[in-house]
């Protein structure tokens, strides 16, 4: 099993940065995809982006590309977002994920079996 823990969240002023770490437990953490979600207020769980295992292959949704970089330190169980040009409608509770399926990795959130309880992120204007 993984257990998942995230942290870096806060406020922040549009343009500016924030850097997510998701701490993971579990012996399965190195061998699973993982992803980052965000979810406002009154909206559905928005796919960010998700790392492979072995980290040679990444993806981000077309909200974030060219903002959001997501990286994985597998001897740390760690997972992080950096998060740049932040912009107001990025404002969301930000969710790690882990997908331990070992399938080819996916956006769909349906997918992941293993959630951390998220980060407040606010961006201001």
């Amino acid at each position: 099993q993984v257990q998942l823990v995230e942290s870096g969240g806060g406020l922040v002023q549009a343009g500016g940065s924030l850097r997510l770490s998701c701490a993971a437990s579990g012996r399965t953490f190195s061998r699973s995809t993982m992803g980052w979600f965000r979810q406002a207020p009154g909206k559905e769980r928005e796919f960010v982006a998700f790392i492979k295992w072995s980290g040679d292959s990444t993806n981000y949704g077309d909200s974030v590309k060219g903002r959001f970089t997501i990286s994985r330190d597998n001897a740390k169980n760690t997972l992080y977002l950096q998060m740049d040009s932040l912009k107001p409608e990025d404002t969301a509770v930000y969710y790690c994920a882990a997908d331990s399926t070992y399938s080819t990795p996916t956006g769909d959130v349906r997918r992941y079996n293993y959630w951390g309880q998220g980060t407040q992120v606010t961006v201001s204007s």
